[in-house]
């Protein structure tokens, strides 16, 4: 439940370039919407670091008081291959999955076999949003469990026309040419207010691009797709324009409006990448619609995630899918769901991360000391149920003005720097003794966790094989079961049995480290 007084929050908005104090259109309440993928392909673990900052994001507005409405998108049409510029050029990504799809299919690829019929754009929309899904809630996103706030493109048809004849009406759009319904980016001055493009600088590097019949159908280079008429496209749609179907921007605008009922929000999130085109249209085409001053308040952007160093890339073998880190094909060991979610969301949103099999181990024993000190705590409180009971006894005002607590809230409400915030969970973890409060530091560290979302996260994969570089995965549970017993007994200054367990596991043939993030174990060569 949001407590009466939200925490003041401030972020950094990208409309204004500053940091900001965060200051919702309903007080206490939140409209929020994020890019969801585009549903062509397994979503990558770039992907799902922006999507795990729209996870943390909203549970920290919660934890800091704010009730929350998430909305995100699934592209299932409109996303064209030429999506660096504006102007819906290329062809329909869902149209060129299905070659994709023949090919590996032809090749072998068995986790395809679902799909009966690659040249069916709806089956494979199906297919790769059921797969993202899947993999969201192996994340712990918690908007991967409401499918009423996972809103596809091909659900919205009516709205996204409807949004467009009103653009056609008050002449901020026009019908070219070639029969497309184009936005007229000169009817909006502000139009690169967000990105800092000048309609100038955007003519001026459409490299040859105006001359092309693409461009001659506009009356500006910058002019942007909002309904392409094509009879013979397999995902098509009556409208006074022609069977046809929508573009990209317009149909993130039609969804945000339609699901969270407003024409102005309070965020909108997306990845770095999505500032030009995608956002800056959807600002244009939503305020010139609605006369509003803008389409949402606050504009936050993860970063980019790199992969040892570098970008992400299929002929390097740096390529990630989320099924590709969990079942081990990433770093040749399985690794538990709420390791990578830590790995994911350590570090702050605005900064570059970069993804490494190093760093992925120390974040599974993080997540392993965190679970480690959970359990101790649990133990000394005798067990589950009075566990519970001791918890729930404990006076809400109290905990909330637990110095971890206001650490750790304090960090989240400054533009949400998980990684101050991160410290301070391990600054109580390791505080967490047996002559502290037990049932205090159970209840704060669960406090923790309504961010993190790692304690439960994941049970039905092996952390103990993102630790534990050799040796079969039941070798290696066991291993990381006792560094995590070794943690606990430290955590409750039981240095005799910390030692006698640290001596089991060299015995058994593995080097034990001690990390600021807890015990790691790994086999010894021979």
């Amino acid at each position: 439940m949001p407590r009466p007084d939200p925490r003041p929050i401030r972020f950094y908005n990208a409309l204004s370039r500053r940091v900001e104090a965060f200051e919702p259109i309903t007080p206490g309440k939140v409209l929020m919407y994020g890019c969801g993928p585009t549903v062509y392909d397994f979503a990558h673990i770039g992907n799902f670091r922006t999507f795990v900052f729209n996870d943390v994001l909203r549970r920290s507005l919660e934890v800091l008081g704010y009730e929350v409405h998430q909305v995100m998108n699934l592209t299932d049409v409109g996303h064209m291959t030429d999506d660096a510029v504006a102007d819906g050029a290329g062809e329909d990504k869902m149209a060129v999955a299905a070659q994709r799809i023949q090919q590996a299919k032809k090749a072998g690829a068995a986790h395809l076999d679902a799909i009966d019929n690659p040249d069916d754009p709806y089956q494979v929309a199906a297919f790769y949003a059921d797969a993202f899904v899947q993999d969201a809630r192996r994340l712990g996103l918690k908007v991967a469990g409401e499918p009423e706030n996972l809103r596809k493109a091909t659900g919205a048809i009516p709205q996204i026309v409807a949004l467009i004849e009103k653009l056609v009406a008050k002449d901020h759009a026009y019908v070219g040419p070639d029969g497309a319904v184009y936005f007229d980016v000169q009817s909006f001055p502000r139009y690169g207010q967000l990105s800092g493009n000048t309609l100038d600088a955007l003519r001026e590097g459409s490299g040859g691009r105006i001359d092309d019949a693409n461009q001659q159908a506009k009356k500006h280079p910058a002019d942007f797709l909002l309904w392409k008429p094509d009879p013979s496209h397999l995902m098509k749609w009556d409208s006074p324009w022609g069977a046809g179907y929508p573009g990209w921007h317009v149909e993130c605008s039609a969804l945000a409006m339609d699901a969270l009922g407003a024409e102005t929000i309070d965020i909108h999130t997306g990845g770095e990448d999505l500032v030009f085109p995608h956002h800056e249209c959807e600002l244009a085409q939503s305020c010139a619609a609605t006369g509003a001053e803008s389409f949402a308040n606050y504009w936050l952007h993860g970063r980019f995630l790199m992969v040892d160093g570098k970008k992400m890339s299929k002929s390097a073998g740096t390529f990630f899918t989320v099924r590709d880190v969990l079942e081990g094909r990433a770093t040749g060991r399985a690794t538990d769901p709420a390791a990578l979610r830590f790995e994911l969301l350590k570090s702050h949103y605005r900064k570059p991360a970069n993804f490494t099999a190093q760093g992925l181990t120390a974040s599974g024993a993080n997540v392993a000391k965190l679970r480690a000190v959970r359990d101790a705590l649990v133990a000394q409180l005798g067990g589950a149920e009075a566990a519970e009971d001791r918890v729930a006894a404990i006076d809400p005002q109290a905990l909330a003005e637990h110095e971890g607590v206001v650490a750790f809230e304090e960090a989240l409400a400054d533009d949400l720097n998980t990684a101050a915030a991160i410290a301070a969970v391990f600054e109580h973890a390791n505080r967490t003794t047996g002559d502290a409060e037990p049932a205090v530091a159970l209840a704060v560290l669960r406090h923790f966790d309504r961010v993190l979302g790692v304690l439960d996260a994941g049970a039905g994969t092996s952390l103990a094989d993102s630790s534990d570089n050799a040796g079969s995965a039941a070798g290696g549970s066991d291993a990381q079961a006792k560094a995590a017993a070794l943690d606990a007994a430290r955590s409750a200054k039981d240095f005799g049995a910390a030692d006698a367990i640290r001596a089991e596991l060299v015995e058994a043939g593995y080097d034990v480290k001690t990390t600021p993030g807890g015990t790691v174990v790994s086999k010894k060569l021979a």
